[in-house]
């Protein structure tokens, strides 16, 4: 005969990814001709439940932007922080919903990379994608099948042994 228990438990009760492109300007302080390299460094971020149940997540990285002036004679780095703020409806899983129980864990799945530059009238535009990942922890309940009273052990009962002490007699009569 079994029976089923609840266990309240930390589980996953929602996860989901957006990919997004964003476009950003940085002025450096020469007219740049050519753009020899940039990347995206220190990129930081953080997820916040808004109102409306969605997640809210805000960061920032610096984006670096090597690059060539004065007819392509002398280089510069010019260096910028960029904020950003993306929202993401997470589903939820069953009836769940966001309360101040629920933790919010937010993973960088592809980090910020540069994907188009251009330069134009001395200003370089850049595009820059990143792929985030959001989970949604919260409380759960397992049910689980309990068997009640179940001994599995075998039980080992020693016998009263009757010893015949003429055994080795009677083996020999035979």
């Amino acid at each position: 005969m079994s029976s089923f228990k609840e266990i309240v438990t930390k589980a996953v009760i929602g996860k989901a990814k957006k990919t997004t492109t964003n476009s950003f300007s940085l002025t450096p302080e020469e007219s740049p001709n050519t753009v020899l390299g940039c990347w995206v460094i220190n990129n930081k971020f953080s997820g916040t439940k808004s109102n409306d149940g969605n997640v809210v997540v805000n960061g920032s990285f610096d984006v670096n932007v090597w690059y060539s002036y004065d007819a392509d004679k002398k280089t510069a780095v010019a260096t910028q922080n960029f904020s950003y703020t993306d929202t993401l409806r997470v589903p939820l899983k069953e009836d769940h919903a966001l309360d101040d129980a629920t933790e919010i864990i937010v993973r960088t799945l592809r980090q910020p990379t540069v994907t188009n530059v251009a330069v134009e009238s001395g200003v370089v535009k850049l595009d820059i994608e990143k792929e985030i990942g959001v989970e949604i922890v919260g409380d759960t309940k397992v049910k689980v099948s309990v068997e009640e009273t179940f001994d599995d052990y075998e039980e080992i009962v020693d016998d009263d042994l009757e010893l015949n002490d003429d055994y080795l007699e009677e083996e020999k009569e035979n």
